[in-house]
């Protein structure tokens, strides 16, 4: 169903209309909260696509080559051997129907054998009960809380901190 490749710099665009929906960004990167213009979007993903301490990859649909979101692990330490996972899943359609588990699996996959990490951690409010669900079934287990870390729509909330280890993933 989909596939995980290199983003390329005229795929910008694509994100317009998913950073200008509400309910795409609602959960996600703060910083989408901020960006309103194509060229604050522009400099977001060059930025994105030059980030040196990040794997940025975009999920495109197999039978068709479509982008549909990006995931990837940023915040990579290697002597650590730590990364944080993301996931945006753009194009609403595509919502509820396994994908975000699927990506979750084959970052895990190449985070663990690639790039030989031993901890792949991610926050996710904790409204988000989708997200947690699909983190969940790929084989993350809550570590934490951060309290009142979230404020989107002037309300704060918790964000879960979750993560899998190489160990855990393997068994």
């Amino acid at each position: 169903m989909i596939k995980l490749a290199r983003m390329q710099p005229e795929e910008g665009a694509c994100f317009y209309p998913w950073i200008g929906d509400p309910d795409v960004i609602h959960y996600s990167l703060s910083a989408f909260q901020s960006l309103k213009t194509p060229a604050q979007i522009d400099h977001w993903f060059a930025a994105t696509l030059r980030d040196e301490k990040s794997i940025n990859l975009g999920i495109y649909l197999q039978e068709t080559n479509a982008l549909i979101g990006y995931a990837g692990l940023s915040n990579l330490s290697a002597t650590n051997q730590s990364g944080e996972y993301f996931i945006l899943i753009g194009e609403k359609a595509y919502w509820g129907r396994g994908v975000g588990t699927a990506v979750t699996k084959q970052v895990l996959t190449l985070g663990f054998t690639v790039y030989r990490l031993n901890r792949i951690m991610l926050t996710v409010s904790e409204l988000n009960l989708s997200g947690i669900k699909a983190y969940t079934n790929a084989g993350f287990v809550v570590e934490g809380r951060l309290r009142a870390a979230c404020c989107r729509n002037g309300l704060f909330h918790d964000k879960i901190v979750m993560a899998v280890l190489k160990a855990e993933w393997q068994s």
